[in-house]
């Protein structure tokens, strides 16, 4: 029998950076849940996962009601099925249990439960009052949450591109060095500042990478130069809102799934016809997140293209210095040195 403690809990699966509502509304329970489940049962993150997705189509059924206990009761059971969402993660990372499969399963199941709690809740509003928009208002749900989803992923995956490449300039510039030292007694292009000055760069991103760590991890972030010169105030906020763990983009895709099947719903319970207000609210909060990312992305792009170019040029440069015979050293590996960036030299 295991016998993790909260402590272990916390350090261990608590991500360096979150979402506020994860973090002031489901860390508390879901890390008192997370160390009953694995000091006192075999439960599984997979089967976790579907409990979430139970418990989201459950929330579902209740959305189509309309009338406003069950809306009611569909804002809870959507509210406990994000928490189980969280514990699959945390469980995983606690036990070392995580699975390629997982994280699949994990991702897919996410978009059902939207798109499901979607039709639901807008179909049930539209059944009972005729209204149009709320079709509408569902498509639009869905189309923003595969939206912020996709940018997420693909900003991911072009950055990733952009460290490899980094690393192949690294391994290709240390081989001409040390091919240089051999050829010309002690003299040699000092590459490392160049270098490092190209990975200061592509550090983890404040608004992806580091939200994968977890705390006990205490990675060191550094902003893109350009964001920052062009934005000193971020760094001030940004460190506030680190000491409680809360990432700077404060309307994310998850606090937009809140707004929309927790808060909406408790509040049209209230006051009819709050669905459709608070939904456009979410939205907009979300869109004008989204395009501070990507405007932050856009910079870091620049960055590294400017940096990019410049170590190529010194690169030729110093391969210049060796004679023709000379032996450059190990290439990078094949392939490396050909890596796309986005396809566009971002």
């Amino acid at each position: 029998m295991a016998n993790f403690t909260l402590e272990d809990v916390r350090q261990r699966t608590y991500k360096a950076r979150d979402a506020w509502w994860t973090v002031i509304l489901v860390d508390p329970l879901a890390s008192r849940l997370v160390r009953v489940t694995a000091n006192r049962t075999s439960i599984t993150p997979n089967q976790l996962t579907v409990g979430a997705l139970v418990l989201g189509l459950g929330a579902g059924a209740c959305f189509v009601v309309a009338s406003w206990p069950f809306l009611l009761l569909g804002a809870l059971l959507y509210h406990l099925s994000f928490t189980l969402d969280c514990m699959d993660g945390k469980i995983a990372r606690l036990k070392g249990t995580g699975s390629v499969f997982g994280a699949w399963l994990d991702y897919i199941f996410d978009r059902v439960r939207v798109l499901a709690c979607a039709i639901a809740l807008m179909a049930g509003q539209y059944a009972a009052t005729g209204n149009v928009a709320y079709i509408w208002t569902a498509v639009a749900v869905v189309f923003l949450d595969m939206l912020r989803y996709m940018d997420a992923l693909e900003i991911y995956k072009v950055r990733s591109q952009m460290r490899n490449k980094l690393r192949a300039m690294r391994a290709e510039a240390d081989a001409l060095e040390q091919a240089s030292r051999r050829a010309e007694d002690g003299f040699a292009v000092d590459m490392n500042a160049e270098l490092r000055s190209a990975e200061d760069v592509l550090r983890p991103d404040p608004e992806a990478d580091m939200d994968e760590r977890v705390v006990a991890d205490n990675p060191a972030v550094v902003l893109q130069a350009e964001f920052n010169k062009r934005f000193p105030w971020y760094a001030r906020i940004r460190n506030a809102l680190q000491r409680s763990r809360i990432r700077p983009h404060l309307f994310s895709g998850i606090e937009f799934q809140m707004a929309v099947f927790i808060v909406a719903p408790v509040l049209d319970a209230a006051v009819p016809g709050a669905i459709i207000p608070v939904t456009v609210v979410a939205g907009a909060g979300l869109m004008a997140f989204e395009l501070a990312i990507i405007y932050q992305f856009w910079l870091s792009s620049r960055d590294y293209s400017r940096t990019m170019a410049k170590l190529e040029a010194t690169v030729a440069d110093f391969r210049g210095t060796l004679p023709p015979d000379a032996p450059e050293g190990e290439p990078a590996p094949h392939g490396a040195r050909e890596a796309a960036v986005g396809g566009n030299g971002a």
